[in-house]
């Protein structure tokens, strides 16, 4: 039964990433990284091995990966599955908040790549206004 006035304890826990000392900045972070947002995107909906993960997002390198997926595990939006196997097969696949959260991440690139042509005209119109 809930009763008037008490609160739940995941609305007592609401963040606020605007304040210096809320975890949510921290998780922010981490998930609007270079790599984080696309690991995020890259194991939406599927799960891969680490050189699956490392091919298909070029241009990380393994210890960046490797530390990327640790930070996203500690976070709680992925998880490791080691089989114990020789030779060694771990695979990473997303939490149900780490899908929730890609899911967002996605629809911003997916808006992001839609506006490319009208994004980068800005962007050279402000240096152009700058003098860059």
């Amino acid at each position: 039964m809930h009763r008037i006035g008490a609160q739940s304890a995941q609305e007592e826990m609401q963040g606020d990433v605007l304040a210096r000392d809320c975890p949510s900045r921290q998780i922010l972070q981490h998930v609007s990284s270079r790599w984080g947002g696309l690991v995020l995107i890259a194991l939406r909906g599927s799960t891969l091995r680490f050189a699956e993960l490392r091919r298909r997002i070029q241009g990380i390198s393994e210890r960046m990966l490797a530390q990327t997926l640790q930070v996203l595990e500690a976070d709680g939006l992925l998880i490791r599955t080691d089989h114990g196997e020789v030779p060694p097969r771990v695979d990473y696949r997303l939490t149900p908040a780490g899908e929730e959260i890609s899911a967002r991440v996605f629809a911003l690139s997916d808006w992001i790549e839609s506006h490319l042509p009208e994004l980068m005209a800005l962007s050279s119109d402000a240096a152009g206004r700058t003098g860059r």
